[in-house]
């Protein structure tokens, strides 16, 4: 079977245009380290509008803003301790932090849908990151299919469940975690796990422990060293 015509290979090429089409206020769909997102320029009020349409997702449900790392979120959110010891430990990766926005944040404000804290996060996969850094903004995305149903994990699964929605799907395969990233609201003393999923911290892809060296951090344990040290 054929692809579709909006799915491309994330090669170079595929990948400028996907920032070309950001820019122009379109929607791209890439992958993650999660699951395919439906993303669009955050700063722009018609673009994240295009992503509650094609999901038809309710406005009051929050989008995700995924950005490059931690210099890039500080334009947009306000960090206390406990968040930066955790986006220190668990980013690039699957964690998002719910934060303060900034009073002069540039981001729409829709992607907080009516809320004064925003959900942020800096993904490790190699092609999203590739298009943050060529599109130069930060990318609000939820996962890439219609609300209520299965997050995707291939392109095709992207291209099945939001049919023509979508101006450009990037093929990288399949997401390696497939569900969510793990939610934490960090903007108060006393964080909770809003939406808890497989997560550990960024690391080199040897996997294999030292004899005597110590294990990976979990996002429990951080979070409880990080209260201490707050």
């Amino acid at each position: 079977m054929d692809a579709p015509a909006n799915i491309r290979p994330a090669d170079n090429a595929a990948i400028a245009d996907a920032a070309a089409i950001l820019g122009a206020g379109g929607l791209v769909a890439f992958p993650t380290e999660t699951v395919y997102g439906l993303g669009a320029d955050a700063r722009n009020d018609r673009a994240v509008a295009r992503i509650f349409a094609a999901k038809g997702r309710p406005r009051f449900n929050p989008l995700i803003v995924h950005v490059l790392g931690i210099a890039e979120a500080e334009a947009l959110v306000d960090f206390n301790p406990l968040a930066r010891k955790l986006a220190g430990t668990f980013w690039p990766g699957a964690l998002t932090l719910v934060l303060p926005r900034k009073s002069d944040t540039v981001l729409s404000l829709l992607v907080s849908a009516g809320l004064d804290t925003v959900a942020v996060r800096a993904p490790s996969n190699a092609l999203a990151r590739e298009l943050l850094a060529a599109a130069r903004c930060p990318i609000a995305a939820p996962s890439a299919n219609c609300s209520g149903t299965v997050s995707p994990t291939t392109a095709r699964h992207v291209a099945e469940s939001l049919d023509g929605a979508v101006d450009l799907i990037l093929d990288g395969g399949a997401t390696p975690l497939g569900i969510e990233s793990t939610m934490t609201l960090s903007c108060c003393s006393d964080p909770a796990l809003s939406r808890a999923k497989r997560l550990k911290p960024f690391a080199a892809p040897c996997r294999r422990r030292v004899r005597g060296s110590p294990r990976p951090a979990s996002l429990r344990a951080t979070t409880r060293r990080a209260q201490r040290c707050a």
